[in-house]
C-alpha cells in the first residue's frame, strides 16, 4: 500500500508542480491573466501562489510534514477557485460553462487536499515512504 500511495500522492502534485513552475517561470503571463480577473496586485499574488503551490508540492510528494503541505495546497485552490473562476460573473454563456469547468476543478482539487491532509494527519508516522510524520496528528 505504501507505493500506491507514493504514486497516488505523485499523481495528485502533477497539476501543482507544473502550474507552480509557470506562476514563477511566466510570471508577466499569468499576472496579466490574473489581473484580467480583478486580482489586486497581480505580480506579487502571481509569485506567493506559485510559491505555495511549489512547497505544498514538494511537502506532500516527498513526505515532508505532508499534513500541512496538503492544506496549504488546499488554501491555494479553494483561493483560486473564488478569486479566478467566478463564473456566476460571466455572462456569455461559453464562458460562464468553461470558468464553471474550472471553478468546480479547483474546488475538488482542494476537497482531494483535504482528505490528503486528514489521511496524512490520522495515520502520522504509520504511512510508509515519508520523510517526516505529520507536523500535526490526530490519534
Amino acid at each position: 500500500m505504501d507505493v500506491l500511495v507514493l504514486i497516488g500522492r505523485l499523481l495528485f502534485i502533477a497539476l501543482f508542480t507544473a502550474s507552480g513552475v509557470a506562476h514563477l517561470t511566466k510570471t508577466r503571463e499569468m499576472a496579466g491573466y490574473t489581473a484580467s480577473r480583478g486580482v489586486p496586485m497581480a505580480v506579487p499574488a502571481t509569485l506567493v501562489s506559485g510559491l505555495v503551490m511549489l512547497a505544498g508540492a514538494v511537502s506532500v510528494g516527498l513526505g515532508i510534514w505532508a499534513d500541512l503541505g496538503a492544506l496549504a495546497l488546499a488554501a491555494f485552490s479553494f483561493s483560486a477557485a473564488l478569486l479566478m473562476h467566478a463564473f456566476w460573473k460571466e455572462s456569455d454563456p461559453q464562458a460562464r460553462m468553461m470558468e464553471q469547468t474550472q471553478f468546480f476543478k479547483d474546488t475538488a482539487l482542494g476537497g482531494a487536499a483535504l482528505v490528503i491532509f486528514a489521511f496524512f494527519a490520522y495515520a502520522g508516522h504509520d504511512l510508509g515512504l515519508m520523510i517526516t510524520g505529520p507536523a500535526l496528528s490526530v490519534s
